[in-house]
């Protein structure tokens, strides 16, 4: 039987809407909303780059637009509607998963990788333990400061107790209790989520195939490549990958498909078929304009974003300041599903300033091919005027913009979507999606000066609970 075959935009559409960024920043957050959101996409990548905005708050914001960081701490350490774990890179990851990825913990002792010295340190491991047990939850430099008196420290050397911490963590004997600034507070994962010790692991088989049905929800249709490169967690063989995949196959839940203009079969859920023909019928399926961080699931597999959207991603915050090409820390540009540009930003936090530094756009993307030039800088001047309500900002300052005949246009779409002066067409900034807050934004003023950057001073915005 021939394999049916859909465009390359109905793929890049489904997986828009599996990534929850066909509306973005529309709806308000709630728990049901970001729940839904994270089981969709399989995880939401965390990382310690602070130059802007964590990137797991900023991810939430892409879709959410700005809201209270302190209301997802609750739901994630609280709540603990989500628990941090290993899916990608390091990921909160919804309870709901925890059978599943029980099996990964459960295996991963058996591994043991990452630590050679696991059978050499079995007595720090339960030492470790022991103090997490009578004295948690506690911090890395809690756990090493319980070391023995001078001359017997022994195992509670900084980086054995750090290894032990990791291991216990990923074999879910501990988890992440909490974090003040970003530091980790380690509990043990029966004390923290009483309900997991009692959750009867999957079978290896079947764990195998829920995490190629979780890709496959999260990207709508994926190469065989593609499925090896999103939950990149765990490494298995690719003897155990292909069973898996054939089983899914044989059982009709998942379908072989081709996709014009690439070669090689291409795998869908059987249940998604339907959503992947309408995606091939409509003709816009996104319409909005955000920021995507550097870490956000639809940048995972960043040769895939290439395929499906001719645009090629880097991150450059390793690369030496000479060697960029655009900039330390960029967010892709998405305005009516297309990766459009990147934007090159830091917040200044104690100046209470947002610095754009550079917008770089797409070749062509304002040319007669290209989304209309008013709508894309209209649109850009609300994701940036919500990304400063965001991260506190009450100024926001472009410098740059490749091309340059593209400075003034944005000017104008600056001064006139954050000035507040057309309430009745001016684009409206969202500061808040806290269910049930009150918000006021006073107006805004804006400047440009001789230099011909951008300035924006704006008022902030308050917000009561």
């Amino acid at each position: 039987m021939p394999r049916q075959t859909f465009p390359l935009a109905a793929v890049a559409g489904l997986f828009l809407a599996r990534q929850h960024l066909t509306r973005p920043r529309t709806r308000p957050l709630t728990p049901a909303r970001l729940t839904r959101f994270v089981e969709d996409v399989g995880g939401l990548q965390m990382d310690s780059i602070n130059v802007l905005e964590r990137a797991h708050y900023l991810t939430v914001w892409s879709r959410f637009g700005a809201y209270d960081r302190a209301r997802l701490d609750r739901l994630v350490y609280h709540h603990r509607h989500f628990v941090e774990y290993w899916a990608h890179a390091a990921c909160l990851v919804p309870v709901s998963a925890l059978p599943w990825w029980k099996r990964a913990m459960l295996d991963y002792r058996l591994r043991h990788t990452g630590w050679s010295g696991l059978r050499r340190n079995g007595k720090l491991v339960a030492s470790v333990t022991r103090a997490l047990r009578s004295g948690g939850p506690m911090g890395h430099a809690e756990i090493e400061g319980r070391r023995t008196r001078r001359g017997q420290a022994g195992w509670w050397n900084w980086r054995p107790v750090q290894y032990a911490l990791h291991y216990l963590w990923m074999t879910g004997v501990v988890t992440i209790h909490s974090r003040q600034h970003f530091q980790k507070r380690f509990d043990l994962m029966e004390r923290a989520v009483p309900a997991v010790p009692d959750l009867a692991a999957v079978s290896a088989e079947a764990f195998q195939c829920w995490h190629v049905e979780r890709s496959l929800h999260a990207m709508g249709a994926a190469t065989d490549t593609d499925l090896t490169r999103y939950l990149t967690y765990p490494r298995t063989g690719p003897t155990l990958r292909r069973a898996a995949r054939r089983s899914l196959l044989d059982s009709g839940q998942v379908t072989e498909i081709e996709v014009e203009g690439t070669t090689g079969r291409w795998l869908v859920l059987t249940r998604d078929l339907p959503a992947l023909a309408r995606a091939a019928r409509r003709s816009g399926v996104a319409v909005g304009t955000t920021l995507l961080s550097p870490f956000d699931s639809l940048l995972w597999y960043r040769e895939r974003v290439s395929r499906l959207f001719g645009f090629d991603y880097r991150i450059e915050v390793y690369t030496p300041g000479h060697r960029r090409v655009h900039g330390y820390y960029t967010l892709p540009i998405l305005h009516d599903g297309r990766l459009i540009g990147r934007v090159d930003a830091k917040s200044h936090r104690a100046e209470r300033w947002l610095e754009v530094r550079h917008v770089h756009f797409e070749p062509g993307v304002t040319g007669r091919r290209g989304p209309d030039q008013d709508a894309v800088m209209a649109g850009l001047a609300d994701a940036l005027g919500s990304l400063a309500t965001f991260v506190g900002a009450e100024r926001v300052s472009v410098a740059r913009t490749t091309p340059g005949r593209l400075q003034a246009p944005l000017a104008r779409a600056v001064r006139y979507g954050l000035s507040g002066s057309s309430a009745s067409t001016a684009i409206p900034r969202r500061p808040v999606a806290e269910a049930g807050s009150k918000v006021s934004v006073p107006a805004s003023t804006v400047t440009v000066p001789r230099s011909g950057s951008v300035s924006v001073a704006a008022s902030s915005a308050t917000e009561t609970s």
